[in-house]
């Protein structure tokens, strides 16, 4: 019988860390938003609904190259796009670890991509991220990381095509 691999513990102190990433002091005066990145520096709503979440969808947009004077695809990403990365990078995060708030990724990702789809290379870009900040948040002293690593690989493989049919899935529930 199979058994299902445990569900590592991802820490944020050490994903920060190992990401370069500060956390600085929240101050947007707009209630309703959740959090921002600029650099390569996070701010958290101190009331924000989903931390986690919020803290992933931050995350991605640093390491997704949304924040950076340099333009990594041949031309700037639309902030519908950037949005919709972000928060792709977020759901994964949150499903492979078991935490609540993916049930709300999918209507933020439908709202950003208006009936669009996400593009091959963002699918690919979206990947690529999801695994390098959950990597991040996993002690690699452990096998827990190994597991993390085997059940992210079954579930997907290294088909960025799998996780775009994944993706639009989860927005279409």
């Amino acid at each position: 019988m199979y058994q299902m691999p445990s569900i590592p513990a991802w820490d944020r102190t050490r994903a920060l860390q190992t990401l370069n990433v500060e956390e600085i002091t929240f101050e947007m005066l707009d209630g309703n938003c959740q959090g921002y990145a600029k650099g390569r520096q996070i701010a958290v709503n101190p009331v924000a609904r989903m931390p986690a979440k919020t803290t992933f969808h931050e995350l991605a947009h640093i390491e997704l190259g949304h924040t950076s004077e340099a333009v990594h695809d041949s031309e700037t990403l639309p902030r519908n796009l950037k949005e919709a990365e972000a928060e792709s990078v977020a759901l994964l995060c949150l499903e492979s670890l078991g935490m609540d708030g993916a049930e709300f990724c999918r209507g933020y990702i439908q709202r950003w991509l208006s009936g669009d789809v996400i593009p091959e290379r963002s699918a690919q870009r979206i990947f690529a991220v999801a695994d390098k900040i959950l990597k991040a948040g996993i002690d690699k002293a452990g096998d827990r990381s190994e597991n993390l690593r085997a059940s992210f690989n079954r579930m997907f493989g290294h088909n960025a095509r799998r996780l775009l049919i994944l993706i639009e899935n989860e927005i279409e529930r």
